[in-house]
């Protein structure tokens, strides 16, 4: 009888469904948490995702969901918010960009909508960042 996979050998595969414009270009300059943000950009939608589109509108608080692809990947411990003042924690007990999968989230909001591209408020990531979904507030 063949064993089963363990959940954690189970490969995952993500797309990206468009790219992040941000003024941000070091992410060591990002603002730490993007409720701590009002940088402005761009969420620019691949084209046949714009059916995906319909229903958000200017004013919606939307979660992206991002890839940080300047992460660094072999970190587990890091001092909170880069305070060295601070005791060292496991990265899964902070938000530190830099972990096993750089899954990120931030919370938006949306300042105009022009077919595929989505005008927002409050990034906190860095330009050419890899956009993997998106999800409304409600």
């Amino acid at each position: 009888m063949e064993k089963p996979k363990e959940e954690a050998e189970l490969e995952i595969v993500l797309k990206p469904i468009g790219i992040i414009r941000s003024p941000i270009v070091d992410p060591h300059r990002a603002p730490l948490q993007g409720s701590e943000s009002a940088v402005r950009g761009k969420l620019i939608v691949d084209e046949q995702y714009t059916d995906a589109l319909f229903g958000l509108e200017k004013g919606m608080k939307i979660v992206i969901v991002y890839w940080m692809h300047l992460a660094e990947r072999d970190i587990f411990q890091v001092y909170p918010r880069g305070d060295r003042t601070r005791p060292v924690r496991g990265v899964f007990s902070t938000r530190s960009p830099d972990r096993p999968n750089p899954i990120s989230l931030d919370t938006v909001e949306i300042t105009g909508i022009d077919g595929a591209v989505i005008d927002v408020i409050g990034l906190d990531a860095v330009d050419g960042t890899p956009l993997l979904d998106i999800k409304c507030v409600v």
